[in-house]
């Protein structure tokens, strides 16, 4: 009779282990990040004016919807109140030139949330940065309407790092480090707003929504790498301050090296890659065709950190 009493009761009882929940959400990141966006999206509506407003929105519609509608046909629960596919599609506007036309811009934005994060299950599972995907398919599939020079001509200004992969250094000896600083030059549309998008990085490192191993050592690598060169031809080398100010380099170190799913997870992997990103960034700018070789530096970095993440502290008591 004891024993049916005690059969008959749960002796086990089966709950999630105890968890202390650090308050952050997905959510509540994607807004910090938007946030930290939006100083460098009002001065380029400030400079670019309406073509500005039209990039930036039509990217983030087409990303939000293309995300909705491949979630319908997978049958999954929509992820879009996240504001993931939002701020993947901002951050790609910040690579196009203001007047890139609204279909390269719907076309690229569809093609980062597809190629770049729903073949791999959504956000969260792709090993590269999706925003980076969408450029360089852009770019190798129409370079002319990605060229700044070629799309920017209403504008007399120059594209500082054309300027020097076309006709060397000399020819940047006029453009002053303020004027990079403000964004007083050709660029890509956010990109371009170095003083701002750093501004936007500090308060994502200040809110702790981001940790600084790979900023820090991103802009590192390009410093380093760009001094050394420097060092051994300043007469055919620009000086790695310049190319800390110029092109997508700040936008890279806040925004697309530290993309979630695509970068490590320890501290001395997160140096790692940081570093050798900024280094691919010098490599690519002083050998490749591009003159602005930040995103493919972020992809070629990508495929490495699965190799990168395997240098882990030993667990307490391994040997």
């Amino acid at each position: 009779m004891a024993s049916q009493e005690i059969t008959s009761k749960n002796l086990f009882s089966v709950s999630a282990a105890p968890v202390w929940h650090c308050g952050r959400t997905v959510r509540s990141t994607m807004l910090h990040s938007l946030l930290a966006l939006l100083p460098a999206a009002i001065m380029a509506v400030y400079r670019y004016g309406y073509d500005a407003i039209a990039v930036i929105a039509w990217a983030g519609l087409a990303a939000v919807v293309t995300e909705f509608l491949m979630e319908k046909w997978m049958e999954r629960e929509s992820t879009a109140d996240d504001f993931t596919a939002l701020f993947d599609g901002v951050v790609f506007a910040f690579l196009l030139p203001s007047t890139a036309p609204i279909w390269l811009v719907v076309i690229g934005s569809s093609l980062t949330i597809v190629l770049g994060r729903m073949v791999f299950g959504g956000f969260g599972g792709s090993p590269i940065c999706a925003p980076a995907v969408g450029w360089a398919i852009m770019t190798v599939s129409w370079p002319e309407f990605m060229d700044l020079n070629a799309m920017l001509l209403n504008w007399d200004l120059v594209e500082p790092l054309s300027d020097l992969k076309y006709f060397g250094v000399e020819a940047i000896t006029d453009i002053s480090y303020t004027s990079l600083l403000f964004g007083q030059n050709l660029g890509a549309l956010g990109a371009s707003q170095v003083l701002l998008i750093a501004v936007g990085g500090i308060y994502l490192l200040a809110t702790r929504q981001l940790r600084w191993f790979i900023p820090i050592s991103f802009l590192a690598g390009v410093y380093l790498t760009g001094l050394i060169y420097n060092i051994i031809d300043p007469t055919l080398y620009a000086s790695p301050l310049f190319h800390l100010l110029s092109g997508g380099t700040m936008l890279a170190a806040f925004f697309l090296m530290p993309y979630p799913s695509s970068s490590p997870t320890w501290k001395l992997p997160m140096l790692l890659f940081g570093f050798l990103g900024g280094a691919l960034l010098i490599i690519i700018r002083t050998y490749g065709i591009y003159p602005d070789g930040t995103c493919f530096a972020v992809l070629l970095i990508n495929l490495c950190t699965p190799l990168i993440d395997l240098i882990q502290p030993k667990p307490f008591g391994g040997r």
